[in-house]
């Protein structure tokens, strides 16, 4: 999962380090973990099987949501922006951040605080759903399931269950 999201975030970061040279560093030390991790993992001298075959096809499914999410969160914040007639610079003033930091916070090679989507939300009236990722790790939901099934529930929490879509309610 780490990877597929590293291997996003090293495209964005070259295309950002275009506009901020000191993000050049970053984008390099990103690529060599990337690689490393690659020939610890996926080494062409032993086999892969089908088990990493299925957590790295779900790695990217799962990096891909979270991709489209932060890309329609990132349109949802500057249609409100330009409803205001506010720029970039001023937002992140508001939010008491320097201007490389907002495009970065906004390109989402940081995460936002959770104070900072609070003011979002309140401010611009953007939906939380909106702004806060909400899919649940696959182990995670595992864990709740396997929990729920062992708790004695009453007839009317019966159905209460994480179903599969749960993990696809962030875009």
């Amino acid at each position: 999962m780490e990877f597929e999201r590293a291997s996003i975030l090293l495209r964005k970061l070259r295309l950002l380090a275009k506009e901020d040279k000191e993000l050049n560093k970053l984008r390099l030390e990103l690529k060599q973990l990337i690689i490393d991790f690659e020939k610890r993992n996926w080494n062409p001298e032993v086999e892969i099987t089908e088990v990493q075959l299925k957590e790295s096809d779900y790695a990217t499914f799962i990096a891909e949501q979270e991709r489209v999410f932060l890309l329609n969160r990132k349109e949802h914040i500057q249609e409100r922006l330009s409803e205001f007639g506010l720029t970039q610079q001023e937002f992140g003033a508001i939010l008491g951040h320097g201007k490389s930091y907002i495009s970065q916070l906004m390109n989402g090679v940081y995460p936002f605080s959770n104070k900072d989507l609070i003011i979002i939300h309140r401010l611009f009236d953007i939906k939380l759903e909106y702004l806060i990722l909400t899919i649940l790790p696959s182990e995670e939901r595992l864990r709740i399931n396997d929990t729920i099934s062992k708790i004695k529930i009453t007839k009317k929490a019966t159905s209460l269950k994480l179903k599969k879509m749960d993990l696809l309610k962030a875009v």
